[in-house]
């Protein structure tokens, strides 16, 4: 079996740099229209590439027959965190914005107390919530000097993985025989669309810079279409347990990014923050970096 290390890196090494393209970007788009132009673009590449490998009439056949989940999808995984994030970081640094967005699985697990009583909750799941919990509270606090608006900024971007978190329950509940690429084809689409009235209410005031431009280039391409092929490609040859690993190298990329290339300040306070995070993403989801191979998962 091929190792899965390189491809998880290197989706990591992807994802982790879209705060720092949306930081570049927000600079001159509004986060609506950013989003809105980033969310039809990548539709129509990632619609292109279901045409190519399995024929546009059967793509659209599939679009069609999932358009509720892709709606609900496209409001809750795509259009709501997407603009919650982009608007953040026009009052937080991308640093900040990745530590912030690796909260995800924390409220993946609260949802669960709800929604999967199935799961087992113990004494390390209740650990790992305060921490993780507690890891958030430090890093709403790390730009004491931007007042409240630094805080609201950092409370949007939790506010996304709470959002993130809702839209992976649903698709876990209620989405069943759609394929991956369809689904986030069309979550990217009815994403778009969703954005549209607050795109025309508020279109770019004056033409944009070359280095916003490129970066919205590069959010499209890289994060948003690339590192989703990547990732369906990861699921179908690794499994979904190994693939979730790159939440915890995600931020370090993002935080090498934002201090070599925006150069942001490294705080103690963000770098206690992630570790607190991650250490309760670890607990809170009963997940380890090394250990046995997931029943059921492709060997």
């Amino acid at each position: 079996m091929k190792s899965y290390w390189p491809p998880l890196f290197l989706l990591a090494s992807i994802w982790g740099a879209s705060s720092l393209f949306i930081k570049v970007g927000v600079e001159d788009f509004p986060p609506a229209a950013m989003t809105d132009i980033r969310l039809l673009v990548a539709g129509l590449l990632l619609f292109g590439y279901l045409a190519a490998t399995s024929g546009a009439r059967r793509s659209l056949a599939e679009l069609r027959a999932a358009w509720l989940p892709c709606l609900v999808l496209g409001l809750v995984n795509a259009a709501l965190p997407m603009s919650l994030v982009a608007w953040g970081e026009t009052h937080i640094d991308s640093s900040i914005a990745a530590i912030a967005q690796s909260s995800v699985p924390i409220f993946i697990t609260l949802l669960g107390l709800r929604f999967l009583p199935q799961e087992p909750f113990g004494l390390m799941r209740v650990a790992g919530l305060a921490i993780g919990i507690g890891g958030v509270a430090i890093v709403t606090g790390v730009h004491p000097e931007g007042g409240w608006w630094a805080a609201a900024g950092t409370l949007a971007v939790v506010a996304s993985s709470a959002a993130y978190a809702v839209g992976g329950l649903y698709g876990q509940l209620q989405v069943r025989g759609t394929r991956g690429p369809v689904l986030a084809t069309g979550n990217l689409l009815f994403g778009a669309a969703l954005l549209l009235p607050l795109t025309v209410a508020r279109p770019p005031t004056e033409m944009p810079s070359f280095a916003s431009v490129a970066a919205l280039g590069g959010l499209i391409l890289l994060p948003t279409v690339i590192g989703q092929l990547i990732l369906f490609r990861m699921l179908r040859l690794h499994g979904s347990r190994r693939s979730s690993l790159v939440t915890y190298l995600m931020p370090g990329f993002a935080l090498v990014y934002g201090s070599t290339i925006l150069d942001e300040p490294v705080t103690a306070a963000a770098l206690g923050g992630l570790v607190l995070i991650l250490g309760g993403v670890a607990l809170a989801s009963g997940q380890r970096i090394l250990g046995p191979r997931a029943q059921g998962e492709p060997a």
